[in-house]
């Protein structure tokens, strides 16, 4: 499974590694991501989803199911 965000659909970046010798390779950087476990009052269930630290952020400014909602119209998660 990759590591992507099911709330905001962040990704790794990748960049250039601070090398001192010749090889030229690229640098992979990881976001924060964890698996977390929400409870969905209107539905009375449990959600998990992989989140990262942006996304838990928007889960608690706009709350879980907004954001499980616009998650799913930009195409984020299939069905939650």
């Amino acid at each position: 499974m990759s590591r992507v965000c099911q709330i905001t659909g962040k990704s790794f970046m990748v960049g250039n590694n601070v090398s001192h010798s010749k090889r030229r390779t690229k640098r992979r950087f990881d976001i924060n991501l964890f698996k977390k476990k929400f409870y969905l009052p209107e539905e009375d269930r449990w959600v998990n989803i992989r989140v990262s630290a942006a996304g838990l952020r928007m889960i608690n400014k706009v709350g879980l199911l907004a954001a499980l909602k616009q998650a799913k119209e930009k195409g984020f998660i299939a069905n939650y």
